[in-house]
């Protein structure tokens, strides 16, 4: 469904990506990890049009993406999050999740010039009756009418990842999705990532939180100081020598 080939991105004399290729299979959870500095957000911020390249390119299905506006790529059914939870803090829970579908607004031109001020959108209703319909499909609807900036950090998150499908993506990438939670938080942020998948949403995961990421992903790819040195199966990945040196760390 993606497909990343010889991806590079500088920032002046720093590589933060080097010559990365690899691709994310349609309907898998993928996961992709790394040290600190190892470019996973700056992959995913190339990936979405907010970074240009510094060469390779990057496609979605056979649509080659890499340098379109971040609009455009997001047009496209490619979603994303972002590690801190950005929501609006004057605006409800409900109001929030119903930004995630802000692109479809003016698809009536009848029905924006012609209603009368007072009289509420046709549009803007069945925006709020699909909002309403995915956070009560996530178990969140008693959340609806809360202000967002009253929410917790974990809730925050949470947000943010619904918000991001209910314009129903083909692809989501999760960026850091359970940061800063605890063990219980991020056991629920597991079984979100799950329930996304059965909802026919490829999802690509970067996490440090190894432990949640290897018991949901189907497929991961490590990243360290920008190039690719490995991909796998879960359980390859956690007896591979090379990730374990870089990243999981050996024992002495």
């Amino acid at each position: 469904m993606l497909r990343m080939e010889g991806v590079s991105k500088s920032f002046g004399g720093l590589e933060a990506l080097k010559r990365v290729s690899f691709s994310i299979q349609e309907g898998r959870i993928s996961g992709i990890i790394g040290p600190n500095g190892s470019g996973k957000t700056t992959l995913f911020n190339c990936i979405t049009g907010l970074l240009p390249l510094t060469s390779g390119s990057i496609y979605f299905q056979e649509t080659k993406i890499s340098g379109l506006r971040a609009d455009s790529i997001a047009n496209m059914g490619i979603r994303r999050t972002f590690q801190a939870g950005k929501l609006i803090p004057s605006l409800t829970v409900l109001e929030n999740v119903m930004c995630g579908l802000s692109q479809f607004t003016a698809v009536d031109g009848a029905d924006t010039f012609l209603r009368p001020p007072f009289i509420r959108s046709k549009r803007e209703a069945a925006i709020k009756k699909e909002a309403m319909e995915i956070l009560v499909s996530v178990g969140m609807a008693r959340s609806a009418d809360r202000w967002a900036s009253d929410l917790a950090w974990a809730e925050r998150q949470f947000i943010q990842i619904v918000r991001a499908i209910v314009s129903k993506p083909r692809i989501l990438l999760l960026d850091e999705p359970a940061s800063g939670m605890a063990a219980r938080e991020t056991a629920l942020v597991g079984e979100l990532i799950k329930q996304i998948r059965d909802m026919g949403i490829t999802v690509a995961v970067v996490s440090h939180d190894i432990k949640m990421l290897m018991e949901v992903a189907e497929w991961v790819t490590v990243l360290n100081f920008g190039e690719k040195i490995a991909e796998g199966a879960p359980p390859q990945i956690q007896k591979d020598p090379t990730v374990l040196e870089a990243y999981l760390g050996t024992e002495s």
